[in-house]
């Protein structure tokens, strides 16, 4: 019998041509002299990097992507046999593996270079490291931005001077140095005016999850409609027409009173409302989402897709202040949220959004979102009164992704919201035939 053809919406593949049409262009970048700059997902500076003309590259991105084509497995072997340690962050050791499998693509293509590293400091410490690995290996330059980590819970105006000294300082400096252009400030609002466009379109997609039906999935689909508002394409014509059409479309299925697209259809009888927080097992990815819809679980909202800026709770780039507005949003992406914002953040996201329960997947080899996690779980499950549930896998380590012991703890979980749901109506059908008698 013919596999069942996993069921995709229109933005997915969209989107699919985007990335596509990127990694064939950074394959040409070295013949075009189009400078290239290896940056991260939390705290990006994109804009300012398209300002002067360069092509960004998101070593994470390249891992994430290459586990779900089921590459990643191969790479993090190669990583380990040069002497990097089981412990350490998957990512890294899939793109070190990518590295030295020839510097190639999630596509298969080869990636450039990089003419420079731009490190953006939100909270991971492993992205210290990882870039020093990387400049070893390319003897590139490496430009260091420090976002100050919000231990208080607010970003301090002498924070705030302090990033835009560095922009000012430091980081442009070095990409004007590594692509031989000049700062245009000009320019450079132009591509914040995009960024703010396409935010909006993002936000109100977002949003329609707190509709019944939810027309999205918070985490599993949303982690697609993120994808270039996080990586290469925010600031762009592009990306800003990828969130016109993808609103547009769950507009669409709103209207009809539909749910989103999931491998297997439309998931449009929704038994279970979900938060969930964490990444997913991106090796996995479709199994992991199938444990959800087989039981009718749709999630309306969740803390990864807000790594790499939470414009849902008010952000946008503004052109009106470019410097300013970049430091606003490398402060405010979640890795640099302290744990009482977090555990905030997913206590109003049940809330706002009715949900039913909260999944946590931890994440063996990701401190960054890991530490503090049983906290997190206790801390919501008193504030809201909502149960949630506790998984383990990994990013895109294979190895460390239990298919039959996630299930069963899934499968558990929802068999105790459902029994609490029916205690709940029996409880009211008790108290309103009391009140009649």
């Amino acid at each position: 019998m013919a596999a069942k053809e996993v069921q995709k919406d229109r933005s997915m593949v969209l989107q699919k041509e985007m990335i596509a049409n990127h990694f064939a262009r950074l394959e040409r970048a070295p013949e075009n002299h189009e400078p290239v700059v290896y940056t991260f997902v939390p705290g990006n500076l994109t804009e300012l990097i398209r300002s002067f003309g360069a092509l960004p590259v998101l070593p994470e991105i390249n891992a994430l992507q290459s586990g779900m084509r089921k590459l990643s497995g191969d790479y993090i072997a190669e990583a380990e046999r040069a002497g990097h340690s089981e412990d350490v962050c998957a990512y890294v050791k899939c793109d070190i593996g990518m590295m030295k499998s020839g510097n190639v693509s999630p596509a298969g293509t080869r990636l450039p270079k990089p003419d420079l590293l731009l490190l953006s400091y939100t909270g991971c410490y492993t992205f210290m490291k990882w870039f020093e690995l990387l400049r070893e290996e390319y003897e590139c330059p490496t430009v260091f931005f420090h976002v100050p980590y919000q231990g208080d819970g607010k970003l301090e105006p002498k924070h705030r001077e302090y990033m835009i000294r560095q922009l000012r300082e430091q980081v442009i400096p070095a990409l004007e140095k590594a692509t031989g252009r000049q700062y245009d400030e000009e320019r450079l609002r132009h591509h914040l005016a995009l960024s703010a466009r396409a935010e909006d379109d993002l936000v109100k997609v977002l949003h329609s999850a707190k509709r019944r039906p939810s027309p999205i999935d918070g985490y599993f689909g949303t982690v697609y409609y993120v994808g270039p508002v996080f990586s290469a394409f925010r600031g762009t014509e592009e990306g800003a027409e990828y969130y016109r059409a993808l609103r547009e479309e769950v507009d669409a299925r709103a209207a009809a009173g539909l749910g989103p697209i999931v491998p297997d259809g439309s998931l449009d009888d929704q038994r279970f409302r979900l938060v969930v927080e964490g990444p997913p097992s991106w090796t996995h990815f479709r199994d992991f989402w199938k444990m959800f819809t087989d039981e009718k679980a749709v999630v309306v909202a969740s803390t990864y897709t807000k790594v790499g800026g939470t414009y849902d709770f008010g952000f946008r780039h503004d052109p009106g202040d470019p410097l300013g507005t970049l430091a606003d949003y490398c402060s405010g992406c979640y890795t640099n949220l302290n744990l009482p914002a977090r555990v905030e953040m997913i206590s109003r996201y049940i809330r706002e959004y009715d949900a039913d329960g909260f999944v946590i997947n931890s994440i063996k080899s990701c401190n960054s979102f890991s530490a503090g996690q049983l906290m997190i779980l206790r801390e919501v499950e008193k504030r809201t009164g909502v149960p949630g549930a506790f998984i383990e896998s990994d990013l895109v380590d294979p190895r460390y992704f239990s298919q039959a012991n996630i299930k069963n703890r899934l499968e558990s979980y929802f068999q105790m919201l459902e029994s609490r749901r029916q205690g709940q109506a029996a409880g009211a059908a008790h108290e309103a035939a009391a009140v009649a008698v």
